[in-house]
Formats: structure tokens, C-alpha cells, sequence
């Protein structure tokens, strides 16, 4: 086991995978990771418009964005350093001269170049992913001595700048970056592509970030891995107690690394934090299902029960009848709900779901059985899912982001002595005595159903 604090991985070509998606073994290492109190973030060339979602979902401690010029986490911006202006204008007079597309990094996303906004995309990685190198000389030329000789990219300057620039990313290949830096004395120019450079002030980048993160929750460089496979990590990467490489990083980067690992498509970053004793790897351990959010349930029982049931199974009539009485607390609190409070209403309610059980149960007895045990029982569980979806659309809640908020809730449900408690005659999981102030979702339920309900309202207007 290592004295590591904190952990930070780069995005494209290591948290990412190769279709952009996030591995699995990474997500449930995250989770073992935050369990054992390590922070865990990402460092990237990307900016906090992208980082912001990947916080809420993997649930990380902070994002350092923009190669260090702007560090958030879900609540709070840490630090900002905004570009000057003066040099902002050179880099766009360069760019007319030299007919180089140009995007601007803004703490709400990114502007400009419709080519390096695609760069951005899901799309354009997974094509630069497969893409052989030379290509990205090859769209260098083409927009510089065809396209933009033809059709130049205009900046309005005044609408640029009345909100803060953090980095500036040009269409330019490895060649070229030597000559910006003689050109401008006050920038920063590195790359995590073939095909564009991040141009930033002269001072910041991820490392100068992970240290600010350090000064602020109590760790230094030593106690802290980084993850990479690019140009622009090889800074953090060389500074930090720990640097891993991923299997397909640049050899440069594998050279001043101390750990290469297997690549960011084959469970490169759960291999490289077992070998240094932070997580539990198993290869192949796990099955993954196309439905996300049956995964993020699985991730939530893998906490709380240790483990997952990997080949299907019955459940017995006692596990059964647990499972139904977690599923009738929850249909009784949609009747309370429902009732609007009023207890008379509530009370009726509840006889006449007695009476509902009792003409089921009959009608269920009186019908053949088909197929096997099994088959029945997990049809039945389709059924309610259907249900519930249907109940769901007849509400008109788009359940995506209540979902998350909900599981997000629910892996907080870990005693300060870092285990799950359930009661012992219901077996239900039982809550920390600060849940309720700290993770309770019923707040950000409600401010996404009032943004759901403006949304609505909006359309329905126009």
C-alpha cells in the first residue's frame, strides 16, 4: 500500500476510453478509492463545462480544467486565471495572418472554430483514435492553404471578450509549437492531440493546479499519482510521487513515467492502482449490462453487499418476500404522497391496496404457470420496471437526472466507520446519523423537477 492522497487522471486517452465511454473497472475504483478517504479528480486540457458532469457522475473530489487555469469541483471554483487580453488579440491577428482556426475556452464552454468544437466530440476522438498521424498534417494544410484562404474565420473582438478566456486552442501540428513560443514570450503551448494546440499563460498547468489542490485539502506532490498518456501530462506526470503512463501513450510519456500500465481500453487504470495496492482488481470478474442505470445499482450493491450476482439466479420465498417489502414501503410512500397529506385519504387508500393484494393473490393462483420459476420471477420484475417507467411518463418526470441524484444519495450511506449497517430484522440498509442533512435528495429533486417544469412550460408557450 502507498502513501497516496490523491489521484488524478487526464481525460482523453486515459479516464476515456477508446469510444469515449468510461471502463467499468474504473468506476468501481473510483468508488474503493473514495471509500479508503483518497481524493480522486481529473486533469485536463478540457474546460469545466466538460468536467462539471463527469464530477456528479463518477462523484470526484475536484476537476483541474483548462491545463490548470480553472479548478472547480461540483460547488466551488478554487482558482481562475484568465488570459490577458493584449496577447488574446495577437494570437488572433497570428491566426488571420496564417489562416489557423482558433477556439476560445470560456468557464461555460467552448467558442469559435466549428472544426476544433468537433475536435471536442465524442466523434472526432474516437476518429483520431484511428486515424493514422499523418492525417492531422494532412487537415492542417488542407484548412490552412485551401478553406481558410477562401473562407477566413472573423472574430467579433468586443463580444469575445466580455467574458474571461482561459485558453485558446489553435489548429496547429508538433512543428509549429517552438514558433509560437518565440512569437509570444508570455504563452504556454501544449498539445494532447496530433492535430491542435492548447495555448495558455505562461506559469499555470496541471501540476501548478494538483500542487494548489494540494496547499488547500493537505497533501503534497509526493502523496500524489497522476495518470496520462499525452504531451501535456508529462509535466504532472514527472513531478508527482507517482506517474503512470497508459499502455498507449506516447513513448515519451512511458519513458519519464514510473509505471506503465495497460491502455485506457483494457483496464489500464484498475491494473496500475492494483499494482500499487489502492484497489482490488479481478479481470473479467464482472459482467456489464447495456442499461446504465442497472449499472449504477450494481455499483451501489457491490458497496454496500461486497459483491454482485453474476449468473442469474431464483430468489428464495424469504429474499422474495424482502425485496417486496422494500418495494411496498416505497408504493406506500407514493400513496402518502399522492394522498396530498390528507390522512383520511391516505387511509382508504391503504384499505383499498389491502383489498388490491388480496383479489391479485387470487387472481395469480387461479393462472396456469409458464415457463420455469425463474422465468416467472423475472418476468414479474420486468413488469414492475415497466410499471414504474409507465408511471413515470404518465407524470410527465424525465426520471434521467433524479436517477443520479438518487444513486448519488444512496452511495453515501457509509458509517464513519467506512462499512454499510443494516437493521437486523429487515435487512434494509440503514442511514448515518448526517445523512440526512449532508446527502439527502429531496432538494435537488425538487430544483430539477422546477427546471423540468420551466422547461415544459417554455415549450408550451412558443
Amino acid at each position: 500500500m502507498t502513501d497516496v492522497k490523491a489521484v488524478f487522471f487526464d481525460l482523453d486517452g486515459t479516464l476515456l476510453t477508446p469510444t469515449r465511454g468510461i471502463a467499468p473497472s474504473t468506476r468501481r475504483a473510483i468508488i474503493d478509492m473514495r471509500r479508503n478517504g483518497i481524493l480522486v479528480g481529473i486533469a485536463t486540457g478540457r474546460g469545466p463545462a466538460f468536467a462539471a458532469p463527469l464530477l456528479e457522475e463518477l462523484n470526484l473530489n475536484f476537476a483541474i480544467t483548462y491545463n490548470g487555469q480553472y479548478i472547480l469541483d461540483s460547488k466551488n471554483v478554487y482558482y481562475e486565471h484568465p488570459m490577458d487580453k493584449k496577447l488574446i488579440t495577437k494570437i488572433i491577428r497570428y491566426a488571420a495572418d496564417n489562416h489557423r482556426d482558433l477556439s476560445f475556452g470560456k468557464a461555460d464552454g467552448i467558442t469559435g472554430s466549428g472544426l476544433l468544437k468537433f475536435g471536442e466530440t465524442r466523434t472526432a476522438g474516437y476518429i483520431a483514435g484511428i486515424l493514422p498521424a499523418f492525417m492531422a498534417n494532412f487537415a492542417r494544410a488542407l484548412f490552412k492553404n485551401l478553406i481558410r484562404k477562401f473562407r477566413p474565420v472573423v472574430y467579433n473582438l468586443h463580444k469575445l471578450m466580455k467574458d474571461p478566456i482561459y485558453q485558446i486552442m489553435m489548429v496547429s501540428t508538433a512543428d509549429e509549437s517552438n514558433k509560437l513560443l518565440e512569437k509570444f514570450p508570455g504563452l504556454n503551448v501544449t498539445r494532447s492531440n496530433p492535430y491542435s494546440a492548447d495555448l495558455l499563460s505562461v506559469g499555470t498547468s496541471k501540476l501548478r493546479g494538483i500542487k494548489k489542490l494540494g496547499e488547500i485539502f493537505g497533501f503534497s506532490l509526493t502523496e500524489v499519482m497522476c495518470f496520462g498518456d499525452s504531451e501535456n501530462d508529462m509535466e504532472m506526470l514527472d513531478g508527482s510521487g507517482y506517474g503512470v503512463a497508459m499502455g498507449n501513450a506516447h513513448p515519451a510519456v512511458k519513458e519519464i513515467s514510473d509505471y506503465v500500465t495497460a491502455s485506457n481500453g483494457a483496464d489500464g487504470i484498475a491494473k496500475a492502482l492494483a499494482y500499487y495496492g489502492l484497489v482490488e482488481f479481478e479481470e473479467n470478474s464482472s459482467f456489464i449490462s447495456k442499461d446504465n442505470e442497472y449499472n449504477l445499482v450494481k455499483e451501489f450493491h457491490r458497496l454496500m453487499d461486497g459483491k454482485t450476482q453474476e449468473v442469474p439466479k431464483l430468489f428464495s420465498i424469504n429474499e422474495a418476500e424482502q425485496r417486496a417489502a422494500f418495494q411496498i414501503e416505497e408504493i406506500v410512500e407514493f400513496l402518502k404522497a399522492s394522498s396530498d397529506m390528507d390522512g383520511d385519504q391516505f387511509d382508504q387508500s391503504i384499505i383499498q391496496m389491502h383489498k388490491e393484494i388480496d383479489r391479485a393473490a387470487e387472481k395469480v393462483i387461479s393462472k396456469p404457470a409458464e415457463g420455469s420459476p425463474l422465468t416467472q420471477q423475472t418476468d414479474s420484475l420486468i413488469d414492475l420496471l415497466y410499471f414504474v417507467y409507465g408511471s413515470l411518463v404518465l407524470s410527465g418526470v424525465d426520471p434521467y437526472e433524479i436517477f443520479r441524484i438518487v444513486h448519488k444519495s444512496n452511495m453515501a450511506k457509509i458509517f464513519p466507520d467506512g462499512k454499510p449497517h443494516f437493521d437486523p430484522n429487515s435487512g434494509k440498509l440503514l442511514k448515518p446519523d448526517n445523512w440526512k442533512v449532508k446527502y439527502s435528495p429531496e432538494q435537488d429533486i425538487k430544483r430539477e423537477l422546477d427546471r423540468q417544469t420551466r422547461v415544459a412550460e417554455k415549450k408550451i408557450k412558443k
